[in-house]
């Protein structure tokens, strides 16, 4: 499976992107958006990959980062979303925004989204949040299994600051929709000033973090 590609943009479709890496080009599926980002033809660039292989069809996907290839994994996981459907969804909605339309179960921002019906909507938010709460089970009977007093210590003072924020439960559980690791993301949101930051402000602070 390719992780990603890194070479020199030598073409760009309506739809995708010709990259050559040593001689060969790969044709990348990606948003209008994303091509955007990857700048001039002629440029050296590196696309996170998703790789399909169907008995008719083998594409790749390229994103510009790896939390819009994890939301681009995350959406073609619920039933009835396509591929296309997930590239749409990726041009016009950020994965923060995403991941919080998602921990909120905030339908309108999904339907806006071409492609998107009530319905469909509704299955995406129940699908994924289902996966989060699976995501979560897994980390606590993880975190049970450790006895070190540090690692206690730190993850009470850590659930009394989650508890005590509502913004910061939702961020937390956003990022974790994304992939990450719920420790990783507890310790990056103790670093955040949380002062006046919105929801969205604290998931894109701590992709910042987290990216690092």
């Amino acid at each position: 499976m390719l992780a990603y590609i890194k070479g020199t943009l030598e073409m760009k479709m309506t739809e995708y992107v010709v990259i050559d890496v040593g001689g060969l080009g790969y044709k990348v599926f990606m948003s209008g958006i994303g091509m955007e980002k990857l700048g001039e033809v002629g440029s050296q660039v590196k696309v996170h990959t998703y790789y399909r292989v169907r008995e008719d069809d083998i594409s790749i996907y390229g994103f510009n980062t790896n939390e819009e290839l994890r939301m681009f994994e995350l959406l073609v996981s619920v039933s009835g979303v396509g591929a296309k459907t997930a590239l749409a969804m990726l041009a016009v909605c950020t994965p923060s925004e995403f991941v919080l339309a998602i921990v909120s179960e905030d339908i309108n921002v999904l339907t806006s989204i071409p492609g998107i019906g009530p319905k469909s909507a509704k299955r995406i938010i129940l699908e994924l949040k289902d996966k989060i709460k699976k995501e979560q089970q897994i980390q606590e009977l993880t975190n049970a299994s450790k006895t070190n007093k540090e690692v206690v210590e730190t993850n009470i003072k850590v659930k009394q600051m989650i508890e005590n924020d509502n913004k910061v439960q939702e961020a937390l559980a956003a990022l974790q929709v994304l992939g990450y690791n719920k420790k990783e993301i507890e310790k990056a949101l103790m670093k955040i000033d949380k002062t006046n930051l919105t929801t969205e402000d604290l998931i894109k602070k701590g992709l910042t973090i987290l990216a690092n």
